[in-house]
């Protein structure tokens, strides 16, 4: 039986599923993408639910046109978007709100704040520092991004709470 890794690609902008034989040849491929919400400009947002669900059906389609069996996946490798952040229901997996995109400038401000309060601080130390508060470069941290939630919208953060969410990256849940 012909042994294969079927990887997933879970990127900003589409899902790619492939399965890959032990000597790295392509043996199927699915592609789809992922819907783009710009609720106000600057802001980026995903339906979590999409991207599972694409990263399933892909998924299958990949192996469905690998013409192998489903059991000859021997492991599955996933790469995604690490610095996406979504908040879940916690009992249930379901998602509060769209995932937040690493793209997502709504926590500029906060990043600003802390930037200044930085360089009053260090009074002059390297720049090095200041250069990682930054929406782009600081999303691995996620902390902006969930403390815009509660300081804006507040109803979502309060319903999160009462039901035990969870937050993180995509593959966190």
């Amino acid at each position: 039986m012909t042994r294969a890794i079927l990887t997933i690609d879970q990127g900003t902008t589409g899902t790619t599923a492939m399965v890959v034989d032990a000597g790295g040849r392509i043996l199927g491929r699915a592609y789809g993408e992922i819907r783009q919400y710009y609720p106000r400009p600057g802001w980026v947002e995903h339906d979590p639910e999409q991207i599972y669900r694409s990263a399933v059906r892909l998924g299958r389609q990949a192996i469905a046109a690998s013409r192998i069996r489903p059991a000859a996946i021997a492991a599955v490798g996933i790469t995604n978007q690490r610095e996406t952040f979504v908040v879940w229901e916690r009992q249930s997996g379901r998602p509060v709100h769209r995932a937040i995109v690493w793209q997502c400038r709504r926590s500029a401000p906060i990043c600003a704040a802390l930037e200044r309060g930085v360089r009053k601080v260090t009074d002059g130390l390297k720049d090095a520092l200041v250069e990682l508060i930054d929406p782009f470069e600081w999303k691995a941290f996620d902390s902006e991004g969930l403390l815009f939630k509660n300081m804006n919208t507040p109803e979502d953060y309060e319903e999160a709470r009462a039901r035990l969410s969870g937050a993180g990256t995509p593959e966190t849940k």
